[in-house]
């Protein structure tokens, strides 16, 4: 069952794994414009091989005395160092050298969170994600995203009201579509949307949508790249059931084979889901398992980082993505 929901190109998927690992390494070499090293317990150093030979900009520091004048040193798993290495990191920073962790450093130099190089305790930590330990975030956010969403409705009820004739008239079937999707602590929710497939789209069983994907109709086409089929959502968002910006729900048949796959994917129920996210506005449209592992991983910087700043830059981001048709 995994194999046939998880199936996916090839060719497709090394392209995705090379442009982006391409684009990290660029970014690593050229954001500080410095040598960077890396110190690392000796006992993790094959846990993270793979992520090292994918970034050879990055040079694991074994002989103290070779460092350059100036440079930025990066450290894996501070717990486990042992006390020599920890003294020469505060003999670095003493010294006005730019110190940080590994994940820390991925984060701020691409803006998404290495899934390969967190532990069980990555939310446990001094500076924890406000999203999961604010109430006041918790509150303004919900407070915020419910007055704008009821103004949303109405702003856009013509729109949606010509939508729904549009699906009426152009293919048979309901004019929303309702699928049960795992929420916020795992719960499940009824999702609602503007039906942009076929009436039988899924009798074959459970398929992601694929890119020009033929169960999709001709005004389904067109709502999906616009987003307006996402409209109905503000509904979902006025019952507390979702947010404007988060993760984006899955359906627990998916979400199952996924976190068997993907490390730490349960995480994202730790917040309600959203309408549009991070993921989706810094990531292009894919449906294979390497597609979710990316995916993911803006979905944890998200989790991770959270601020109302950011929520406000995917908003503008995805409203840029409706007005010029970007979606997929």
């Amino acid at each position: 069952m995994i194999s046939r929901v998880l199936e996916y190109k090839k060719t497709a998927v090394n392209t995705t794994q090379n442009v982006n690992a391409s684009k990290l390494s660029k970014g690593l070499r050229s954001s500080p414009g410095l040598p960077v090293f890396l110190i690392c317990p000796h006992s993790e150093i094959s846990s993270i091989q793979s992520f090292l030979s994918e970034h050879p900009s990055i040079s694991v520091l074994d002989n103290f005395d070779i460092l350059p004048s100036r440079y930025v040193l990066l450290y894996f798993q501070h717990e486990k160092l042992a006390d020599s290495q920890k003294d020469y990191l505060n003999e670095c920073l003493a010294r006005g050298q730019r110190v940080d962790s590994l994940i820390n450093y991925i984060e701020k130099t691409q803006g998404y969170t290495e899934i390969s190089l967190l532990t069980s305790s990555c939310l446990l930590t001094s500076q924890p994600s406000k999203l999961l330990n604010s109430s006041f975030v918790k509150i303004i956010k919900q407070s915020v995203e419910s007055l704008f969403a009821a103004l949303l409705l109405i702003l856009t009820f013509p729109v949606m009201l010509l939508t729904a004739v549009a699906i009426k008239v152009g293919s048979e079937g309901p004019i929303f579509y309702r699928q049960a999707r795992v929420g916020q602590f795992n719960k499940e929710f009824d999702v609602i949307k503007f039906r942009s497939m076929s009436t039988n789209a899924e009798e074959k069983g459970a398929q992601w949508a694929t890119k020009n994907d033929p169960r999709v109709t001709r005004v389904g086409r067109f709502i999906r790249c616009t987003r307006i089929d996402e409209l109905p959502q503000l509904l979902n968002v006025l019952r507390g059931e979702m947010s404007l910006i988060g993760p984006r729900p899955e359906r627990r048949f998916f979400i199952e084979q996924l976190e068997q796959e993907i490390p730490y994917y349960s995480l994202r129920h730790a917040v309600k889901p959203g309408i549009t996210g991070l993921a989706q506005v810094k990531y292009a449209y894919g449906s294979s398992l390497d597609d979710a592992m990316w995916k993911h991983r803006y979905d944890m910087h998200y989790i991770k980082n959270y601020s109302l700043w950011l929520d406000f830059k995917i908003f503008i981001r995805t409203v840029k993505t409706v007005i010029l048709a970007l979606g997929n």
